[in-house]
This record gives C-alpha cells, structure tokens and sequence, in this order.
C-alpha cells in the first residue's frame, strides 16, 4: 500500500527532475527536438526527464512497474506502476512559455493512488496521496467555493494536427463560453488539473488524453474534493476524456457539454 513515504519519493523525484529541464529550458534554443506528428514534439530534455526519474523512482532489484511517455511500458509486476509524464506541456517549453511541468502517479492494483504535479518555472509542487488530501507545497488545497457556473473560469484543451475531434473541441467551446466567465487553453493538462485541485480553475474538459498526461491529476481532484467521470459513463483513466469541475457546478457544466 502506498505510503507518505512513497509520496516523498515521488516529490523528491520531480523537484529532481524539474531541476534538470530548467537547465536545459535556459539552453532550449540549441536541444535536439524531433516530432511524433504535427504538433507533437518531443525533445531530449523529456528523454532525459524521464531517465532520471526511473532512476530514482525504480530502486535496484524493485518490481515496481514503469510507464512513460517517452520510453512505454516495461514489462512489470501489475501490483504496482509508476505513470509519468516527463515533461507535460513541451511545446510550451521550447516555446519559452512557463508553463509546463513533471508529472509522477503511482499505480497499485489497478487504481492511482499517488499523484505528484511540479512546475519548476513557479516552484510550484502539488501533492496528494489517497486518503491524506491534496497540497500546494505542503499547504492543504481543495477545489473552488464557485456555485454559480456564470462566475465559473473553465480549462480545457484544443486538439492539434490531424486530430479527428477538432471539431467536436470547438463545438464544446461554442456552448459553454455563453454560460460562464471564460475558458482557458493552456497547453499542460497536468497542471491544468492541478489547478482546478487548487481552485484556481473551476473545471476541466479534455477528450482522448493518454494516462500519463491525467494520472496524477486525477489523485489531486479525488483528494482535493472535485467531481469527475468521463464524457458518458466510461473511466477516465480508460477512456482518455475527463470532465471534472467542483461538485456545485458539475452537473450543469456537463449538461452543457454533452447536450448541446
């Protein structure tokens, strides 16, 4: 069973790894970058991101498993598994836009129970562990105190490239805009849900995201109080679409979504 002990590995990890990719986010003009496809980069700052922290995350002779962004799945004892995002928001990164950030969740029998959002450019590390809450650098956090979705602020995030569901984002954002205070695209989903977590957003949506970028994400919104499901009734965390917002407003932030 996960521990706090676990939890201070994992922060100790990211804050590792965030130190990293600020050295290379202040020589980023001169990384090697290549693309997955159109819109989809990846750098070395993310494949060095990533060999770090299954350096420090998987000890010598440990059974824990391994999924990442960069280098996939290792073959592993189910039991537990570690799900990372090295780098969450690249393009913003190679952009120079600051904001982006380490994710690290932990996996145990199938369900996430640690998760762990770092933003090195703001010293910024959200935390939380089923059971014990969610944190902003050791302070506790919970979703907004938001009751009337005409006050509410949304994230969300817009395809890119070929991607078949263009459309459908664009249809998402044409209803809700008219019923609440704005919507935010800001290019980490990460730390996208870490601030709904923290009450800094209201809500989220995102459709076909990979488990790496929400599974941290989605222990800080269970622990800080947020409501979640995916568009219908599936699982977010199989489904890749995640709707959450603060209980108050969620039902009618989704009714909007889904019916329009």
């Amino acid at each position: 069973m996960a521990t706090h002990k676990d939890l201070a590995l994992a922060v100790a990890a990211a804050e590792a790894a965030g130190s990293l990719l600020m050295q290379h986010w202040n020589q980023r003009h001169s990384l090697t970058v290549t693309s997955k496809r159109a819109g989809d980069f990846v750098s070395e700052a993310d494949v060095s991101s990533e060999r770090l922290l299954k350096e420090l995350l998987i000890a010598s002779g440990s059974n824990d498993g391994w999924l990442g962004e960069e280098g996939g799945a290792d073959a592993c004892d189910f039991s537990r598994r570690w799900i990372v995002d090295p780098l969450d928001g690249t393009t913003n990164f190679l952009r120079g836009i600051p904001h982006w950030a380490v994710s690290i969740a932990l996996e145990e029998h199938g369900e996430l129970v640690l998760g762990v959002v770092h933003d090195p450019t703001k010293s910024e590390t959200f935390a939380a562990l089923r059971g014990s809450g969610a944190t902003l650098n050791g302070v506790p956090i919970s979703v907004s105190g938001t009751t009337d979705i005409t006050n509410a602020l949304f994230g969300t995030g817009v395809p890119f490239g070929s991607m078949d569901h263009i459309a459908d984002a664009a249809a998402d954002i044409a209803a809700l805009m008219p019923m609440c205070a704005g919507v935010r695209r800001m290019g980490a989903a990460a730390l996208d849900l870490a601030y709904v977590s923290s009450g800094r957003l209201d809500g989220f949506w995102e459709r076909k995201l990979k488990l790496w970028d929400i599974a941290a994400g989605l222990v800080l919104l269970r622990e800080a109080g947020a409501s979640i499901e995916g568009w219908a009734d599936e699982d977010p965390e199989a489904s890749g679409t995640v709707l959450c917002a603060t209980p108050e407003l969620f039902e009618s932030f989704a009714t909007a979504l889904r019916n329009k």
